[in-house]
């Protein structure tokens, strides 16, 4: 790993904790900005924040990533999502700093059958969607040293301040023996911050750019993640309760093909259930 500067926006959230504890572990590389308050959709924020560190790799981790939020709040969640996205992409240019942005795999309807390729057309339906796909936009016309990331179903964190995910509640749940209902229906491929982090780690100081999909090989309902869950951790997988839900609304999956890390050959991800059971096992040794 060469010696850089990494300034990481969202380093509180879920990937961002992941990042900041994976990268300090490297006494090479420098972590800046990360107690910083800094709005992103202040552009003069973002350039003296730019200069002052002078980082040569910005990962964007912040982002608004709740649908139903977004929904209800388009203009913020276009505000954050994509014209943050273009503050960091027009300043990390101008300082010559390669910029890696984190997407979600809703920029694609859910429609469509069969695995999503990086170069598949994407076709966003949601508030969310639409925000990260304009976000990824700006990125792509801003900076050409970009890498856009995007991955499915992310759990697991290394902050205990990171908002609870799916996994988390699913652990709560168990610790609490209380039932819940787990979807049948919700298709995807279940990805730990962990795994993500190292994937982004490894390719900050490669020549490789544009668009990679990185999530968990395999598939499963959230039913079977959360009965997964239970069983690893020692709980009563009874409590997962399947269900199917009515507010699908038409969508079968997302799937992602990591086409371009096959291609490339710079990483290959494990299978859902091989991260997950490592993941539960380390996590039982903090």
């Amino acid at each position: 790993m060469l010696k850089n500067a990494i300034w990481i926006t969202g380093a509180e959230g879920r990937l961002g904790s992941a990042l900041v504890a994976l990268l300090k572990k490297d006494m090479g590389i420098k972590v800046v900005g990360t107690d910083l308050d800094v709005d992103i959709t202040d552009m003069e924020a973002v350039e003296q924040c730019m200069k002052v560190y002078r980082p040569n790799v910005v990962i964007n981790c912040a982002s608004i990533s709740d649908a139903e939020y977004c929904e209800k709040n388009m203009v913020e969640a276009f505000k954050v999502n994509a014209l943050g996205a273009r503050n960091l992409a027009a300043a990390s240019r101008s300082a010559n700093a390669k910029m890696i942005h984190l997407s979600t795999d809703d920029v694609f309807s859910g429609k469509a059958a069969g695995r999503l390729t990086e170069f598949d057309m994407p076709d966003p339906q949601s508030v969310y969607g639409k925000s990260k796909f304009a976000g990824e936009n700006y990125v792509k016309e801003l900076n050409p040293k970009h890498l856009i990331i995007r991955s499915s179903w992310v759990y697991g964190a290394a902050n205990d301040d990171a908002k609870e995910d799916y996994y988390s509640y699913v652990i709560k749940c168990g610790k609490s023996n209380t039932p819940f209902e787990a979807p049948l229906d919700r298709i995807g491929s279940p990805t730990s911050a962990r795994v993500l982090a190292d994937f982004i780690c490894s390719m900050m100081d490669k020549a490789e750019y544009g668009i990679f999909h990185a999530s968990c090989e395999g598939m499963c309902s959230r039913h079977e993640f959360a009965t997964a869950v239970l069983a690893l951790s020692g709980y009563d997988t009874e409590l997962a309760n399947g269900y199917f839900s009515v507010e699908n609304r038409g969508r079968i999956s997302i799937l992602l093909e990591n086409l371009m890390m096959k291609m490339t050959g710079q990483y290959t991800m494990p299978q859902w259930f091989d991260e997950l059971k490592q993941y539960v096992q380390s996590s039982a040794k903090k």
